[in-house]
């Protein structure tokens, strides 16, 4: 006899464990499937984000930073290291017991929230009058039935076309994060967040790097101030950044990868790499869910069709995170995982997304939320703007790290936040308190008027909105 739950969860990365988290608070038995394993075939629950994603590209960010601070800026601080060296065996094998350690604290908290757990694949298998069938592709072919289904089966890379993923020497973010040797050039098609990290990582390891982006400028996504910026401190690193590319071929050659492509003013260019990494977006992962059979509507890039709450056209069948629309973040994710198991319980999940930040986890850290210059120029808003440079913060001289700076725009009228673009030190952390404001509707005023320890590199947001009103005390 099939098992009986409230509701299952097919997918435990960022949305689907916390999903399942939250509706077992709420008093629901509940089930949550998974088919990731490590390379021992143990569950490793988490999805792209733990296992080839966000956390293992953080270890080696972090790693790599290390490695760079301790050959070229040291020496600053009066530290002098000789004859330094590279153990990257020991540094990916780091990477893989954080990895760890994350895996298996998501297991912990299926136990201690009493949710079962099932290693396989899940998908429909039909309906009845008790819910939804899930049948589990797993070492006994395992059925559930649930009264609820939230699926959050995330996302893969995407391939570019007729050049599939070997891992080898084309490789995807999985492949990027695993490399057993440094390569002496590394090529990247695709200068987004993935790309400018894994160019990063290896950048500071030793490669020669070189990335290839199709857009005509670089970071269209972000604030073109804060892109200007970024391209001019990625180059100064090392990083060759070339926009406008127009890629003709991209050839394997023995054991190297050809890449034939026009530059920005059309100049046919050749570019031979021991590597290339190809981050060019991703892509829904929902091929395996049978949802044909059970008449669940999917568009024909393979998202799922949800209503404002996450709802599909199935009664009681919700998506969530990557397989939805919205951006493909691990934040997103979870904000509507937490929403989803609280409106299956009757309440009102709530999730802005005006509000939710965007990081790219490089140096400097690049954060932003909410609107752009270019994007409120667009839309006929009238805004003030203030800025504020971290060279100008005594936190960041004391740090060493005074590169980037603050940008608060906020509405001529009103003095609502509208938008908080942040490059430099710790951006990822400090653009929380932007996302705070914003979320209440605060003013620029209001961060002004707050009382920030000093010295903190928090200041500059601070600075940053008394600039708005062309107040800043320190610069």
């Amino acid at each position: 006899m099939s098992k009986q739950f409230d509701v299952v969860v097919i997918g435990a990365g960022p949305g689907g464990y916390i999903a399942a988290i939250r509706a077992s608070q709420l008093g629901m038995s509940v089930a949550c499937v998974d088919a990731w394993s490590n390379h021992l075939g143990e569950a490793a629950p988490g999805g792209t984000c733990t296992n080839v994603g966000c956390i293992p590209s953080k270890a080696l960010l972090q790693s790599s930073e290390h490695f760079e601070q301790a050959g070229s800026h040291f020496k600053d601080h009066g530290i002098d290291i000789d004859n330094i060296s590279l153990n990257l065996k020991k540094l990916i094998s780091r990477k893989e017991t954080v990895v760890k350690q994350n895996n298996e604290g998501i297991l912990y908290l299926f136990k201690k929230n009493n949710i079962s757990f099932f290693h396989g694949f899940g998908s429909f298998s039909g309906q009845t009058e008790g819910g939804w069938c899930i049948k589990i592709n797993d070492s006994s072919n395992t059925d559930i039935i649930a009264k609820h289904v939230v699926i959050a089966t995330g996302s893969s890379a995407r391939e570019f076309p007729n050049l599939p993923f070997d891992e080898k020497l084309v490789l995807s973010n999985d492949g990027a994060l695993r490399l057993d040797s440094v390569p002496k050039k590394l090529g990247v098609i695709g200068g987004g967040v993935i790309g400018l990290e894994m160019g990063s990582v290896w950048r500071r390891l030793g490669s020669n790097v070189t990335v290839l982006e199709a857009m005509p400028n670089f970071l269209m996504s972000a604030d073109s101030q804060i892109a200007r910026e970024a391209l001019k401190v990625f180059t100064k690193q090392g990083l060759d950044i070339q926009v406008g590319v127009n890629i003709d071929s991209i050839k394997i050659i023995g054991d190297s990868v050809s890449i034939n492509y026009k530059d920005s003013k059309d100049v046919h260019k050749e570019l031979i790499v021991d590597k290339l990494i190809v981050s060019i977006g991703r892509l829904p992962y929902t091929d395996k869910l049978n949802y044909s059979l059970v008449g669940l509507k999917v568009d024909d890039k393979g998202f799922i069709g949800v209503d404002a709450d996450c709802r599909t056209n199935l009664p009681n069948v919700w998506a969530i995170g990557d397989v939805v629309r919205g951006p493909m973040l691990a934040h997103k994710a979870e904000e509507e995982g937490v929403a989803v198991a609280e409106r299956i319980a009757g309440q009102h999940g709530h999730v802005n997304f005006d509000t939710i930040p965007s990081v790219i986890y490089t140096s400097p850290e690049i954060a932003w939320v909410g609107k752009n210059e270019q994007q409120l120029k667009q839309d006929g808003r009238d805004f003030r703007v203030g800025t504020f440079p971290f060279l100008a913060n005594g936190r960041a001289r004391a740090l060493g790290d005074t590169t980037g700076f603050v940008k608060v725009i906020a509405d001529t009228k009103t003095d609502e936040v509208l938008g908080v673009h942040i490059i430099g030190p710790m951006a990822s952390e400090l653009i929380s308190e932007a996302v705070t404001i914003m979320e209440f509707r605060g003013s620029a005023e209001d961060i002004a008027r707050i009382c920030h320890a000093h010295p903190t590199l928090s200041e500059s947001l601070k600075e940053a909105a008394l600039a708005v009103d062309k107040r800043s005390l320190n610069f």
